[in-house]
């Protein structure tokens, strides 16, 4: 297995505080108006769905997850956590937090996701098939067949969904509305 860069290490293990770093400092810059929250919700609530149901097929490190939400695209939990960072950007109704957000995504997300398919590619002996058949990041409009996903795998399990504890993204997103709207009324 190829080892991972000093970069890729970083990257993994700096990718949640630098969201919450990124969460206030946007807090901070956002200038929202009723338009802006309400149009982020076309990318936020499809970003927390994509979340959820992402996570209620994947089975971390025990097995290579083809089937769902992985069957379109192999990174569904970032590029639904993309969807809600960028649906954000629009509520906060500045363009500089959005040029701000994908130089953090391609400094902190890529490195983060070939790091993974670092991983994968050692751990399970079908990732380049899979990864032949199915994008990185941008979704197939239809969903790859793989040799090999049975029925029994290819389920939505709300006990996985639980265990990897996808409610907080909702829970998050509701808290930052919330301060939004808060900003908003003190503004008014």
């Amino acid at each position: 297995m190829k080892e991972r860069t000093g970069w890729q290490r970083i990257a993994r293990r700096i990718r949640v505080p630098m969201g919450f770093v990124f969460a206030a400092a946007f807090l901070w810059l956002a200038r929202p108006s009723a338009w802006t929250m309400a149009g982020s919700l076309l990318l936020v609530v499809p970003g927390i769905w994509l979340r959820g149901y992402a996570a209620g097929y994947v089975r971390k490190n025990a097995e290579l997850t083809t089937t769902g939400p992985y069957g379109y695209t192999r990174n569904p939990l970032y590029l639904g956590s993309m969807m809600i960072a960028f649906g954000f950007a629009v509520a906060g109704g500045r363009w500089s937090i959005g040029l701000a957000l994908a130089a953090l995504f391609l400094a902190i997300y890529l490195p983060t996701i070939r790091s993974e398919e670092t991983f994968l590619r050692g751990a399970f002996a079908g990732f380049d098939a899979y990864a032949a058949r199915v994008p990185r990041l941008l979704p197939r409009l239809t969903a790859a067949k793989m040799p090999g996903a049975t029925a029994d795998r290819g389920e939505f399990s709300r006990a996985l969904y639980l265990h990897h504890r996808e409610y907080n993204a909702l829970m998050g997103a509701g808290a930052i509305y919330v301060a939004l709207a808060i900003r908003l009324w003190l503004r008014q």
